[in-house]
């Protein structure tokens, strides 16, 4: 069993070594541009809080010198270009659940003043100013853009107790030298295996793991879905050991999940519209223009690929946390309706948070919201026509600054 990497998108693939290299000296995004990967800082943490509906949240950070469950939760928002991975596929934040590890790819606030999180004055590792997140992916999407996988040693199964040794590492290592670590299961841990979906217990009835004591797993490649639980007592307690809520055993197993994570994005989406920014706008008479805007990347290729020149399309205005206006009844309403004249590959290996793809939509409706540098959300016109939930749009008359705006007030102040 390889775990063969999947296809995440050029843009991925591209840029997947390169967190490392990013320099001391924090970025601020700045608008019309997709700011380079490798300037992203890096870290982990626990997923704690979401408020999806403005794309944002918080994470507990590993690292520092408190314990880990000492440390008061970062905040973080979500570009608007911002990607987010879970079981190897496109997610959404409400598909995270809450106690998920994740990895996170983040620069300064773009622009401070209009940030929907608060300030942070003495930046640390446990509360990085870096707090704008590019890139969020759990553990398996972080190992299959890596090239990584786990090398399991050694399962060991007492009552009320459950451990695997295991090694990080890059698909080459297969012997696993790096270090060691200490995982814990439970009776609630899903284990993948090809078509199967099977629990600790299964694997004890089956011989495979022992009912008591411990058993070599030969270096047996996995993948991991991590969380974080309190282990040991406060005499003795665990800092950095983290608990296995999914194990993959191999491709199939992986790959039948990420179809389906693949699958529960690609109608959210399609009932939210594709999120895009304006390049630019060629006014014409009586309210015509021609509108071209580059759709943002990470999503399921089949989406892109329902865009097609000589159909229909229709184009929103939007704010950063991708909530489109809207009238009472749904955002198709005020929205702009035309046809799509061109759709334009502009990059082969576009920055992270491009699909490299701009389309070209003639309307003859053009609105204040639909301007060069504004964020829009476009779909084709054989995508349902459906209102999305309440708290996921603006409405035209009644959104105040705050609505328009989400203010830090829910996050702890420093």
């Amino acid at each position: 069993m390889t775990f063969l990497p999947r296809v995440l998108g050029a843009s991925l693939l591209v840029f997947g070594l390169c967190a490392a290299l990013a320099e001391d000296e924090p970025l601020r995004p700045v608008p019309g541009k997709f700011p380079p990967l490798e300037k992203a800082k890096a870290y982990r943490g626990e997923l704690v809080f979401v408020d999806h509906a403005n794309r944002r949240g918080s994470i507990r950070v590993q690292g520092g010198s408190e314990v880990f469950f000492q440390h008061v939760p970062s905040p973080f928002a979500l570009l608007p270009y911002g990607i987010v991975r879970y079981r190897g596929a496109p997610a959404d934040l409400k598909d995270i659940p809450l106690g998920t590890m994740l990895h996170v790819r983040a620069f300064l606030p773009p622009d401070p003043s209009m940030s929907s999180l608060p300030a942070v004055p003495k930046p640390s590792v446990e509360q990085p100013a870096e707090n704008h997140v590019i890139l969020l992916e759990d553990e398996p999407s972080h190992c299959l853009r890596e090239g990584q996988v786990w090398i399991l040693k050694e399962v060991e199964l007492q009552k009320n107790k459950a451990v695997i040794s295991a090694t990080l590492g890059p698909k080459a290592d297969t012997e696993g030298k790096t270090a060691e670590q200490k995982l814990t299961l439970d009776d609630g841990t899903r284990v993948w295996r090809g078509r199967e979906c099977l629990g600790v217990a299964d694997l004890v009835a089956e011989g495979v793991w022992p009912a008591e004591g411990k058993r070599s797993l030969g270096g047996q490649p996995a993948l991991l879905g991590l969380t974080w639980l309190p282990a040991g007592t406060w005499e003795n307690r665990v800092e950095n050991q983290f608990h296995i809520t999914d194990l993959w055993l191999d491709d199939t197993a992986m790959h039948r999940t990420s179809s389906q994570q693949t699958g529960t994005h690609r109608s959210n989406i399609r009932t939210r519209l594709m999120p895009a920014w304006v390049d630019a706008v060629e006014y014409g008479k009586f309210g015509r223009a021609t509108v071209t805007v580059t759709l943002f990347g990470g999503m399921d290729e089949s989406l892109y690929a329902d865009f097609t020149k000589g159909e229909q399309g229709v184009i929103a205005a939007a704010e950063n946390t991708l909530k489109p206006w809207s009238s009472i009844v749904s955002s198709s309403h005020i929205a702009s309706k035309g046809t799509i004249v061109d759709i334009i590959k502009t990059d082969a290996h576009p920055p992270l948070g491009s699909s490299g793809i701009q389309i070209r939509l003639e309307t003859d409706l053009i609105i204040e919201g639909i301007r060069p540098g504004r964020i829009v959300r476009v779909r084709p016109a054989i995508w349902p026509h459906v209102s999305a939930p309440r708290e996921e749009y603006l409405i035209d008359h009644r959104a105040s600054l705050e609505d328009r705006f989400p203010t830090p007030a829910i996050f702890p102040k420093y």
